[in-house]
């Protein structure tokens, strides 16, 4: 009998596991796309992007009606109640970083309207792409239960967050040279910290990993680098303009 219900969690956790990789798959997709709709003036791929964000979403919400129906059903022992509790984090994650994409593309369906800054739509889709890899390897570090792999994602956060003041200094610059670039620095200002705020979370489902392994979240505190940008934006990336519509 124990045996039957351990195989029966086995599956369930298979399952689940799967559908996790299947929601990072489109927030991976949805991080390329937003910022490709935005360096080449996509209105349409950005559209398509934020009605992407449902399906995102709907993933969230059946991983956790599978995972509470995992431990009401099967009662996990210690070990196995954190890889459930881990899914669920790491799925709210994914969910957010869903949101923050959704929020990109809200920004450049107004940004195509104004004339371009300098090179800013290459310096963010860089950014953004280190941030997709960092979430990638989150990923892997967690179906391969890789600590090593896990660390490396948190300590390249750092670069993110070096990244996105330095380009902090570049919109001042431009802003400062020529006023009517002020609207729309401050919309890519705005996308620039969706970005960064993607790493954090990216750096949060690497630290699930170290949990789901250790048993312990990592102690020692992430590394950050000193922002130079201190503009009100909420847990989802949010500021003013189209991002707070949700």
């Amino acid at each position: 009998m124990r045996q039957h219900i351990a195989s029966a969690f086995d599956r369930d956790l298979e399952g689940i596991q799967a559908q996790i990789m299947k929601m990072g798959g489109l927030v991976e997709a949805s991080i390329r796309d937003s910022i490709t709709s935005l360096a080449d003036r996509d209105e349409d791929l950005a559209e398509r992007v934020r009605a992407g964000d449902k399906a995102i979403d709907a993933l969230e919400e059946t991983l956790n009606d599978e995972a509470a129906r995992v431990i009401a059903l099967r009662a996990p022992a210690a070990s196995d109640l954190r890889v459930v509790l881990s899914v669920m984090r790491i799925a709210a994650n994914l969910e957010r970083i869903g949101d923050l994409t959704k929020n990109i593309a809200k920004r450049t369906g107004v940004l195509v309207h104004m004339p371009p800054v300098g090179g800013t739509g290459s310096s963010l889709k860089r950014m953004a792409r280190e941030v997709e890899l960092m979430l990638k390897d989150a990923l892997d570090a967690y179906i391969q239960r890789d600590q090593a792999l896990a660390r490396d994602v948190i300590e390249r956060d750092l670069d993110v967050d070096q990244m996105y003041n330095a380009m902090f200094r570049e919109f001042l610059t431009f802003m400062l040279e020529d006023t009517r670039s002020i609207t729309p620095c401050m919309h890519l200002h705005f996308i620039a910290k969706n970005i960064e705020r993607m790493g954090d979370h990216a750096t949060s489902i690497a630290e699930q990993v170290i949990y789901l392994v250790s048993g312990e979240l990592p102690d020692e505190a992430r590394p950050k680098s000193d922002s130079v940008a201190s503009v009100g934006v909420d847990e989802r990336g949010a500021g003013p303009g189209p991002e707070a519509e949700g």
